[in-house]
């Protein structure tokens, strides 16, 4: 089997508003990987149940179904976005559950970790391409106070050697354009 054949998935994590989904965007464009940004199920199940409704465990049925499905086709890949709290155990244990999906077929797997200061991100968290595919983004005030205490009660940024894959970049996008992000990734895993 050659190395093309060999199917991918690449978890793309980092705190909100740092760029992921953006980035991933990017990389899809200059790979044969297919997108799965994490708010694809989070607004369908906000639109279904309403926000005050938002159920978690539901858009996680949802991510399994999509991934389950995806080991099982014949495509090259999945870019998968996901704000990752490092300092909570059961975070740990989802990434590694699905990862096992991919990885009991022999699939390859990669971390890419973005890092970027609050001040850039609570910049990106008002951004065009931001607002018009997360819909719930789109109330600034209540968006950039989620942000916030997603910072205060979570650790979004892994500690130095904390990653123990071998197959991990950490890339502090605060000045990169989106595009050059993906550029790195892509010639880092020969994508």
């Amino acid at each position: 089997m050659w190395e093309e054949d060999i199917m991918k998935l690449l978890i793309l994590t980092g705190a909100g508003a740092v760029g992921k989904m953006t980035v991933g965007q990017e990389l899809m464009k200059i790979t044969k990987l297919r997108l799965y940004h994490n708010h694809m199920d989070i607004e369908m199940v906000i639109e279904i149940f309403g926000n005050s409704k938002y159920n978690g465990e539901v858009g996680r049925r949802i991510r399994e179904v999509v991934f389950e499905e995806f080991a099982k086709s014949d495509l090259y890949g999945l870019i998968f976005t996901y704000m990752w709290a490092f300092d909570h155990q059961s975070d740990w244990e989802y990434i590694d559950s699905l990862v096992d999906i991919f990885r009991r077929d022999g699939a390859d797997i990669y971390y890419v970790e973005l890092v970027a200061p609050q001040v850039v991100r609570l910049q990106r968290n008002i951004t065009e391409n931001r607002l018009q595919n997360k819909a719930s983004k789109r109330n600034i005030e209540f968006s950039t106070k989620l942000l916030l205490n997603e910072d205060k009660n979570y650790r979004l940024v892994s500690n130095d050697g904390e990653i123990p894959f071998e197959n991990y970049l950490r890339i502090d996008n605060s000045n990169l354009k989106p595009s050059d992000v993906a550029e790195m990734i892509k010639e880092r895993f020969s994508l």
